[in-house]
């Protein structure tokens, strides 16, 4: 573990390029505010010096631009925007739930990582997701989400203090003032949080203190009304007043724990809310964990992301490894979201097969991301046809020969992905070249739906990552203990060394394509950033139809077809956040302009434009 840093570390840049970068605009406004203080305007692309953040929300954004703009760093800011979207996206992320973060030392020149992954209670049982009337397992909307049995040991408080005592400048209760102070005076409801209370009513009103918190007087929060969560801002004070013991040990334990194994079910309410395992010991023996990333070069960049248990860093890498045996920039776009498409399903597979807590079985990471393995995987990609769905896993038998080696035909790679679609991103780069990509959640929108009583945040569902039917052969089998597989996949890519894109996005299982696709539309296509991200996705994750949105299969749709593909329509795919380190040192952040309702990306002093 490195010391704490007590200044903030330099990039190490020519002189002019840091100069430019960090006086670009120097006296330009701070992000727009209403005359009440709240920040509503969203804007996808910012251009500039001095340091960017990139959120899915305008409140949480101008925060960490504000710890920039005072001289915090990219980690300051992260922390302080993630604890502000506890506030603003409290259905995606939040105290309760855990995450991935990537983080590039530009003193050092080195990449390090944070596992804060949900763990599992020691005595969750096997058969935790399993009707025993029936034998088979519960429907997973609503009924097995919504249930202390889902719950997961959450790691996003000790998370942020790992974060801010290796890398930061400000103490804990720096980084948490803000977000306290933006739970205390509320913030305006926009469309996308009253939908999604909306789409989870039934779920939040069979919880006592979920209704009261999320459903007052029965109803979802009006559009343009402001929600305050003072019982948040309380609990974020008693962790700046006592540092994180107070989340994982004495009161707060054990009212995590409480709650998971006697939910404060609704008198009359038709949704059961099972009960689960958690002891106040599973939260006294929670600890962070520093794997070491997973690396991989692209057509001459490092691509580096997160190892087990995150899926992430492997699917990608092994993805694009196998792209990479084809020269894809020269084809036609149909030919070329052909080879994504099936390259996908193959990376999928072997997810399927490998994948899992590296603490509990053994994942084959190195020889994943190798090219000898990719040139293996690519044997299967027929250039002109689809292949019937799904595809076997390759043999990872460690002999890394490129040949065309044999293929695993057991029943693993169809095993479904029970992922759900919420989660959320950010993106962070310094004046100094520091660089944060972090990936937080409390899995389905809404989490388990239980919020801790008197405490103001959901708990997290992720525990339903695990497979529902336990099976020895599993890598993902369900295990007191141990950490469910993800698929976040917050990632850096370096240039020569140095971060040219930082990277990440929400969306279950299909954050990992979402990845990809921004990488390939960037450098095999050649768009730029604000393109790569806002153009239609598909995603392929080994099952007979590709899930796409209609943008998609309007524009390639007929031509894939007729390769084999089937389609399935989905509304949209993820909502990423991203920072582009631009040739002449400042930065290009950028959110998306339309999914989720848009997200909001800013740079501390933007570049004015004539």
């Amino acid at each position: 573990m490195s010391a704490a840093l007590s200044t903030p570390v330099r990039l190490r840049v020519p002189a002019a390029a840091l100069a430019l970068a960090m006086t670009a605009g120097a006296l330009t406004a701070p992000p727009q505010a209403s005359a009440q203080g709240w920040h509503t305007d969203k804007n996808p692309v910012a251009v500039g010096g001095g340091g960017a953040v990139s959120s899915v929300d305008p409140e949480a954004t101008a925060i960490g631009i504000e710890v920039l703009r005072r001289g915090g760093n990219a980690t300051d800011a992260a922390v302080a925007t993630a604890a502000a979207l506890g506030v603003t996206d409290p259905y995606s992320a939040g105290l309760g739930g855990g995450g991935f973060l990537v983080h590039y030392d530009a003193e050092r020149g080195v990449v390090e990582t944070i596992d804060g992954r949900e763990t599992a209670p020691a005595a969750m049982p096997r058969d935790a997701f399993v009707d025993p009337a029936t034998g088979r397992p519960y429907p997973f909307f609503p009924d097995m989400v919504t249930s202390g049995a889902a719950v997961g040991v959450p790691g996003t408080p000790a998370s942020w203090e790992a974060a801010l005592r290796d890398w930061g400048t400000y103490s804990l209760a720096e980084a948490l003032r803000p977000a306290a102070r933006l739970a205390s005076r509320g913030f305006v409801v926009d469309e996308t949080f009253h939908n999604q209370t909306l789409a989870n009513r039934e779920r939040f009103a069979a919880v006592e203190s979920t209704a009261e918190l999320f459903l007052p007087e029965g109803a979802a929060p009006r559009v343009g009304s402001v929600f305050r969560n003072p019982d948040l801002a309380r609990t974020y004070r008693t962790l700046a007043r006592e540092g994180v013991e107070a989340f994982y040990h004495g009161r707060l334990a054990d009212e995590i724990a409480e709650v998971v194994r006697t939910p404060p079910v609704t008198a009359g309410a038709d949704l059961p809310v099972p009960p689960g395992t958690m002891d106040p010991a599973d939260l006294a023996r929670y600890e962070v964990l520093r794997p070491e990333p997973t690396r991989h070069d692209y057509r001459g960049y490092e691509v580096v992301g997160m190892a087990p248990p995150s899926s992430g860093g492997t699917t990608v890498g092994e993805t694009l490894n196998i792209l990479e045996r084809f020269d894809v920039a020269s084809l036609s776009p149909e030919r070329l979201w052909h080879h994504y498409l099936e390259a996908s399903a193959l990376a999928y597979a072997d997810r399927a097969k490998y994948s899992g807590d590296a603490a509990f079985v053994d994942v084959p990471t190195e020889e994943l991301l190798s090219d000898g393995f990719a040139a293996e995987r690519a044997c299967a990609l027929d250039p002109d046809r689809a292949a019937a769905k799904p595809v076997a896993s390759g043999v990872a038998d460690g002999r890394y020969d490129a040949s065309c080696g044999d293929v695993d035909v057991g029943g693993h790679a169809g095993r479904p992905d029970t992922e759900g679609p919420s989660t959320t991103h950010v993106s962070v780069v310094d004046r100094w070249g520091n660089a944060v990509s972090y990936t937080l959640t409390i899995e389905q929108t809404g989490g388990s739906g239980i919020t801790v009583p008197g405490r103001g945040f959901l708990l997290n569902n992720e525990l339903t990552d695990f497979s529902h039917v336990y099976d020895a052969d599993d890598p993902n089998r369900i295990e007191g203990g141990k950490r469910p597989r993800s698929s976040m996949s917050p990632t850096i890519v370096l240039d020569d060394g140095r971060p040219w894109l930082v990277l990440g996005s929400p969306g279950g299982s299909t954050i990992i394509t979402t990845v990809i696709q921004t990488l390939v539309r960037r450098i095999d296509q050649g768009a730029d950033l604000p393109s790569a991200l806002a153009a239609p996705r598909a995603t392929q994750r080994n099952t007979a139809a590709v899930s796409a949105e209609p943008a998609f299969t309007d524009a390639h749709g007929a031509a894939l077809t007729a390769r084999g593909h089937e389609f399935s329509p989905v509304g949209e795919i993820g909502a990423a956040t991203a920072v582009e380190i631009l040739p002449d040192g400042t930065a290009q952040a950028v959110a998306e302009p339309e999914r989720r309702g848009g997200g909001d990306a800013r740079v501390v002093h933007p570049e004015t434009v004539p």
